[in-house]
C-alpha cells in the first residue's frame, strides 16, 4: 500500500475548510445589493422562496425566508429583473455560497426607494428598531406635544379625537413644515424642544398622506435619530395606514393614521368613569354577598338544637353584622364622592391651563401673515407686515405701522 506524502502545511477536513470560507465570505459581505434576472424560482411549502439570480456571465443562488417575502407587494416570476439586498452566507451542507435576500425591488424602483431601504437596513442593523428600546406610552397623559403642520388636516383630526375622548387633556402644538427642504431639521428641532421643555407626557409626530417624496422628511436620518433619542415617548402617525416611514420604525409606537393616534394617545373619559362605577358596584355586591352568606350561616346556627338557648348572643352578632354592612355602604359612598371630587379638581386644573381661558381674560394672540406664525416678540415683525389678531371671540387683521 502506497504511503501518503509528507506535507509541510496543514491538511484541512472538508468541514474545516468550508467553515473558513464561510467566515471569510460572511465577514466580508454583511450586506450587498445585487442586480440580475430570476430563474429556477421555487416556492417551498414552508413559504420560503428559493431562486437563482443570473446575468450573462454568472449566477448566484438566493433564498428569501417566509417572514420577509410575505411583506412583498408584488409577485416574483422567472425572468423578472430585480435588485435585491441581503447578506452573503455559506450553506455548509452543500458547500456553496448564497444570498440571504432581505428585500427585493423590480428594476425601475426609484432612487428614493433605494435610499429608504438603505437607511432602513442601516438603522435596523444598529438596533434602533429593537423592541427593547421602545418606551411605554403613558396611560393617562395630561399634556401632549404635537409636532406637525399647524394648518394640515392631521392636527385637526388629532385635536378633534382627543377633545371628544378626554377634553381635559392639554395639546401643545410645535408647528413645523412637514415636507420640502429643511423640514426634517425642523421636525428634529421641535422634538428636541419638547424634551428640553420637559412638561409634556407624550409627543405625537404626524402628517397626512402623500407620495414617498411628500413623506420624505420623516425618512431622513436626522429625524429618525432624534425620535430614537427622545426621553419622552414618541407616537408616530405618518400618512395613511399603508404608508410606512423610517420614523414609524424608530418611534415607540406607530399609529396607522393621525385620527388613530388620538385614539391610542388617550383613553375615553366616559368609559373610565363607567369602569370605576362598575368596579365599586362589583366590590359592594361582593361584600353584600359575603355578608348575606355569613348571615345565613348564623341563622343556621341559631336554628340548631345545640345553640337555641344562647339565641340572644347570635342576635347580637347579627346586629353587629348589620352595623358593619351599614358602615360599608357609607364608606363606599364616601370614597366614590372623594373620587368624583378629585376628578372634578383635575378638570378645573386643566381648564386653568386652557390657552383660550387666557384669551377670555382679555389677552389675544398675534399671528404673522401669510404663514400664520405666532409672534412672540416685536423683533419678529417689521413695518407693513400683515398680522392677524385672535381674540376670545372673533379675529382681526391689519398692518404694522410702528414698532416700539
Amino acid at each position: 500500500m502506497e504511503s501518503l506524502p509528507k506535507l509541510q502545511e496543514k491538511v484541512y477536513t472538508v468541514s474545516e475548510i468550508t467553515s473558513e470560507v464561510k467566515h471569510l465570505i460572511e465577514g466580508s459581505f454583511p450586506f450587498v445589493w445585487i442586480k440580475g434576472e430570476i430563474s429556477n424560482l421555487k416556492r417551498h411549502s414552508s413559504g420560503h422562496y428559493y431562486f437563482t439570480l443570473k446575468d450573462n456571465l454568472a449566477q448566484i443562488s438566493c433564498v428569501m425566508w417566509k417572514w420577509r417575502n410575505i411583506l412583498m407587494n408584488f409577485i416574483l416570476e422567472d425572468g423578472m429583473e430585480i435588485i435585491t439586498g441581503g447578506s452573503l452566507t455559506v450553506y455548509e451542507k452543500q458547500g456553496k455560497y448564497q444570498l440571504d435576500a432581505e428585500t427585493i425591488h423590480p428594476i425601475g424602483v426609484g432612487e428614493l426607494q433605494l435610499a429608504f431601504e438603505k437607511l432602513k437596513n442601516k438603522l435596523q442593523n444598529e438596533g434602533l428598531f429593537d423592541e427593547t428600546h421602545k418606551k411605554p406610552l403613558p396611560k393617562f397623559p395630561w399634556r401632549i406635544g404635537v409636532v406637525t403642520s399647524p394648518t394640515g388636516a392631521a392636527i385637526q383630526d388629532i385635536v378633534s379625537v382627543i377633545g371628544r375622548r378626554f377634553p381635559q387633556v392639554q395639546i401643545i402644538i410645535n408647528p413645523v413644515r412637514v415636507q420640502g427642504d429643511g423640514a426634517a431639521l425642523e421636525i428634529s428641532n421641535a422634538i428636541k424642544e419638547f424634551n428640553e421643555f420637559g412638561e409634556v407626557d407624550l409627543i405625537i409626530v404626524c402628517r397626512g398622506g402623500g407620495s414617498l417624496e411628500d413623506l420624505w422628511a420623516f425618512n431622513e436620518e436626522i429625524a429618525a435619530r432624534t425620535i430614537f433619542a427622545s426621553k419622552i415617548p414618541v407616537l408616530s402617525a405618518i400618512g395613511h395606514e399603508i404608508d410606512y416611514s423610517i420614523s414609524d420604525f424608530v418611534a415607540d409606537k406607530r399609529a396607522p393614521t393621525p385620527s388613530a393616534a388620538g385614539e391610542i394617545a388617550v383613553l375615553n373619559k366616559v368609559e373610565i368613569e363607567t369602569q370605576i362605577d362598575q368596579l365599586f358596584k362589583k366590590i359592594y355586591q361582593n361584600l353584600k354577598d359575603k355578608i348575606d352568606s355569613e348571615r345565613q350561616k348564623i341563622q343556621s346556627i341559631e336554628s340548631s338544637y345545640a345553640f337555641r338557648k344562647p339565641l340572644d348572643l347570635f342576635k347580637q352578632y347579627s346586629q353587629t353584622i348589620d352595623e358593619i354592612s351599614h358602615r360599608l355602604k357609607i364608606t363606599y359612598k364616601h370614597k366614590l364622592s372623594l373620587l368624583k371630587e378629585k376628578l372634578s379638581n383635575y378638570e378645573e386644573r386643566l381648564k386653568s391651563l386652557d390657552p383660550f381661558a387666557v384669551l377670555k381674560r382679555g389677552y389675544s394672540i398675534c399671528y404673522k401673515l401669510p404663514e400664520e406664525e405666532i409672534v412672540r416678540n416685536s423683533k419678529g415683525l417689521k413695518v407693513d407686515d400683515e398680522v392677524k389678531i385672535k381674540f376670545y371671540e372673533g379675529e382681526a387683521e391689519g398692518k404694522i405701522q410702528k414698532l416700539i
